[in-house]
This record gives C-alpha cells, sequence and structure tokens, in this order.
C-alpha cells in the first residue's frame, strides 16, 4: 500500500489561526450570541472588499455568496461551488463600518474599527446555542485566522476535512470545555 504524503500546513495561516482572539458567548433574553473580536493588518477599507466581494470571500470565508454583499437584499450562498445553496439576506450595509446579514438562520453582525494602520473586526452571529456556538467559533477561527494570512499570494482556504490539520478539532474541544456551563444549562 502507497502512502501519500500529506500537503503541509501553511505555517503563515497555521499562525494565524493560533493568533490572539477574543471569543465570548452571550446570553440577551432567549438568544444566544457568539462574539468574535480579533486584529487584523489589512485597513478598513481592504478588510471591507474581503467581506463584502465574492471572489474575496472565495480565498478565506464559508460564506461565498453569488453577489457582492455591498447592498441590501437576497443573495445565495456556497462555501464551494457543488455545495447546496444556503439563503443569505443582506439587511445592514454601512461601508466600510458594518455589515449585518442573514446566513441561512443565523444572524451576522461585521463591525470594522479602524486602529491605526490595522482594524478589529468584531463578529456577532445568533446561534442555536451554546453547543452550535462550540462549532462556529473553531470554525470561524480557522476562517478568521485565513483571512488575516491574507496577503494576496495563492494560499489555501483550510475547509472540511483540511481544516482539521489546521487545528480544528482541537479548537472545538477548547470551545466545548470553555463554554461546558452553558451546554449543561442549554
Amino acid at each position: 500500500m502507497t502512502e501519500h504524503p500529506q500537503t503541509p500546513r501553511d505555517e503563515v495561516i497555521s499562525s494565524q489561526i493560533n493568533a490572539p482572539i477574543e471569543v465570548l458567548l452571550e446570553l440577551d433574553e432567549e438568544q444566544w450570541t457568539l462574539v468574535m473580536r480579533r486584529q487584523f493588518p489589512h485597513g478598513p477599507q481592504k478588510l471591507w472588499a474581503m467581506l463584502t466581494e465574492p471572489a474575496q470571500l472565495a480565498r478565506w470565508s464559508p460564506i461565498v455568496p453569488d453577489r457582492p454583499l455591498t447592498e441590501p437584499g437576497p443573495a445565495v450562498s456556497r462555501e464551494n461551488p457543488g455545495d447546496a445553496p444556503i439563503e443569505t439576506e443582506v439587511l445592514t450595509v454601512d461601508a466600510p463600518r458594518q455589515l449585518v446579514h442573514r446566513w441561512g438562520g443565523d444572524l451576522l453582525s461585521w463591525t470594522l474599527i479602524p486602529a491605526g494602520e490595522s482594524t478589529i473586526l468584531e463578529l456577532r452571529q445568533s446561534t442555536g446555542g451554546p453547543a452550535a456556538a462550540v462549532m462556529l467559533a473553531a470554525g470561524w477561527q480557522v476562517c478568521l485566522g485565513r483571512l488575516a494570512a491574507e496577503d494576496g499570494t495563492d494560499r489555501e482556504r483550510p475547509t472540511g476535512q483540511r481544516a482539521m490539520d489546521y487545528g480544528w478539532q482541537e479548537l472545538h474541544n477548547t470551545y466545548r470545555n470553555r463554554f461546558a456551563n452553558h451546554i449543561d444549562t442549554d
């Protein structure tokens, strides 16, 4: 049996996945919200394009829409070209400060805060509860790490099984432990 060598991880992406990130789980009345904040080396205009333009989103995000997310209204998103469509609806656009949209049943709010030459990005995503937030936090940490590594070169977008090679399972375990007291009461 011949073993195929594994494609090595992109160490720039890997280091960005493990860079500091603030992750919170909030409960407001009956709604759980995952909150993630992290600083990016990109300025607000560049980061805004990465959040709204399909070609840019396809480099890092699980949300790849059929149109730019620069105007309110419906869109259809897929993570990969052959995947089932996910209904997406842009609700608020305040370029380059805030984008609010639905992605399937979840509400996502992206806020960009200038910080000198860089930008702080805050993602708030409604979730079905703490157990769902564990998977979302692990997945978004991989995606946001890939976004932070964006430099215009041909880097991979670790999705599916490949995300495991970048530590998704370890992140999942970390968030499961971190949110355990919420999961028990969910």
